[in-house]
């Protein structure tokens, strides 16, 4: 298992290898309200809310940012004792071990990644509402086609629904920004801060336009309910299922969907390598991103589902939100137009600047894996920018190419899963090491940390479990790859177990066993759904096991002086 001291001598050799420590503390709040201030701001509420929430939403994110805060005293103590790229990866590395951190790793990739598509998919809305109800433009039908993904639906000019080819706006600007993030990390901070400003101004400008029109028509969305639950809508059956309410498919649900936005805090602790003080500005600036953000959010879903019908929001809330606002308050063509345009061009800036970070920290976790063995190429520096060069290179054109194809509603799932599994393990870490490395340098410390990390983990796995079965197989199959990846190539390559000598025997058995039990576990899904629950649960059980001891008795010693 690697050390917190393992982890000290990496971050000053990286510093030697050419790594620039050039962030300050205002640039790492900027990181992370650049993440935060994105999808998460100005798509998310408003399928947050519509879906599972409705006005509700307003506790879903309170709830969210509470998770938040226990999380990010783990992570802002975790970042001071384990200096590394990798954030969670690096945390669960040095308290778990290398399979864990890899699991953890994996899900960052899914986190980072999917969030940069999700963001790029956002971008590409808002920048249609802007040209068709902003400025009036008449798209024809061969570019509303190419507005959109295969697996969402665009309205023609003529009113026919038909089903996207390509979302090119989408596609287009992971590949812009991966160009401005080759140049180095400081060239992206300065974009990123005055993007971060900008956005900033036209939240306000929102919230001050819209909170004078909210509605109690708009709030109550249970006219049984007393007080504020009455903001909570009714449980209801629709045709996908259960939705609204305070359980599953509503309040909790929408926690757990609207927990992506809160990934920007995990954005500061992955650029802890290029801080100029990262043992006092990584902490504040992750403490700092939360409090803020949980404001903004608060305030945002408020005034949205307060002015609009939350039946009606969808991907582009503020957009929405804005066209209302001018139509109530009865201004001018001129001044409508110039104020729609204002927020709408605000917005898309905003979430510009959240593809911006998440390809960054993608970029570092990739870093990060390749570094330890774990991923081939990804673990070298540019000596020209001192940046990952070859992971950014990398990162850009998947992203662009998910872009074109994913739906948001699915993206914010995925993203959300795999984000709330890394913090359970971060806050499972915490107490993890004050009982295994209690004398080790702590800059910060997480108060009580036996009740604070137990209970973060707990918070996390059981939101994790109020998400959307479709979900979970989705993210059952991304991990199964990792697993693959892990098992025949990482743990080969790793060098940790280079420097204890380990030897495995033929990658052959780990393959069979890892196909015998991806078989097995379609085998059982057929079985539930046939209704042999018992049966089929205890032979994949049985399976899991054998699995798991083929895998490690597959383990050979190393010989006399390796």
């Amino acid at each position: 298992m690697k050390t917190p001291t393992h982890f000290r001598r990496e971050a000053e050799a990286a510093g030697r290898a050419g790594l620039t420590r050039s962030l300050g503390l205002f640039s790492l709040i900027m990181l992370g309200l650049g993440l935060v201030v994105g999808a998460g701001i100005f798509s998310i509420p408003g399928i947050a809310a519509a879906r599972y929430a409705g006005p509700g939403i307003v506790y879903s994110f309170l709830a969210a940012g509470a998770l938040c805060t226990v999380a990010g005293l783990c992570y802002a103590e975790m970042v001071g004792l384990v200096p590394g790229a990798g954030s969670a990866y690096a945390y669960t590395y040095a308290s778990l071990g290398e399979f864990p951190a890899w699991v953890v790793g994996w899900s960052l990739c899914l986190e980072y990644g999917l969030g940069a598509v999700l963001v790029s998919v956002a971008w590409s809305g808002y920048l249609t509402s802007l040209l068709q109800d902003t400025l009036g433009l008449r798209l024809p039908d061969a570019l509303r086609l190419l507005s959109c993904g295969p697996l969402d639906t665009v309205v023609l000019s003529s009113g026919a629904a038909a089903r996207g080819l390509w979302n090119l706006p989408a596609t287009l600007l992971p590949l812009l920004l991966t160009a401005v993030l080759v140049r180095g990390a400081r060239g992206g901070a300065r974009l990123n801060n005055a993007i971060v400003v900008l956005k900033l101004v036209v939240i306000a400008v929102f919230v001050a336009l819209g909170i004078g029109l909210v509605t109690r028509d708009n709030l109550v969305a249970d006219p049984a309910a007393r007080g504020l639950l009455a903001l909570v809508p009714a449980r209801e059956v629709a045709q996908e299922g259960a939705r609204y309410g305070w359980g599953a498919g509503g309040v909790l649900t929408a926690v757990g969907v609207v927990f992506l936005s809160y990934i920007g805090f995990d954005a500061v602790s992955t650029a802890s390598l290029e801080a100029r003080k990262p043992k006092r500005d990584v902490p504040a600036g992750i403490l700092a991103t939360i409090a803020v953000s949980t404001l903004l959010y608060a305030l945002v879903a408020l005034v949205l589902t307060g002015i609009v019908p939350f039946r009606d929001l969808g991907r582009e809330p503020l957009a929405h939100g804005i066209d209302t606002i001018i139509r109530q308050r009865g201004w001018s063509a001129g001044t409508g137009l110039a104020l729609a345009a204002f927020v709408k061009g605000g917005a898309l800036a905003g979430l510009t600047s959240g593809v911006l970070v998440t390809l960054m920290g993608q970029a570092r976790i990739l870093f990060a894996l390749g570094q330890d063995g774990l991923l081939p190429w990804f673990g070298r520096l540019d000596p020209a920018t001192g940046g990952p060069r070859t992971a950014t290179l990398a990162v850009g054109p998947l992203a662009a190419v998910a872009a074109g194809l994913l739906p948001l509603p699915l993206l914010s799932e995925l993203v959300s899963l795999g984000t709330l599994l890394a913090f359970a393990l971060v806050c499972a870490a915490v107490p993890i090491l004050r009982r295994t490395r209690p004398t080790a340098d702590r800059p910060f410390r997480a108060p009580c940390p036996a009740l604070l990390g137990p209970l973060g983990a707990a918070t996390a796995l059981f939101l994790m479990a109020q998400m959307p079965g479709p979900t979970w197989l989705r993210f059952g199959a991304w991990l199964y790859a990792g697993c693959a990846i892990y098992f025949l190539y990482g743990r080969r390559h790793s060098r940790l177990q280079a420097a204890e000598g380990a030897a495995f025997g033929s990658p052959w058995l780990d393959a069979l066993a890892l196909a015998v039990h991806l078989t097995a576990v379609g085998a059982c899904a057929w079985g539930l759904q046939a209704g042999w629950h018992g049966l089929m649960l205890a032979f994949e059980a049985g399976l899991a096991l054998w699995t798991a001891y083929a895998l490690v008795t597959n383990d050979a010693p190393a010989p006399d002086g390796a």
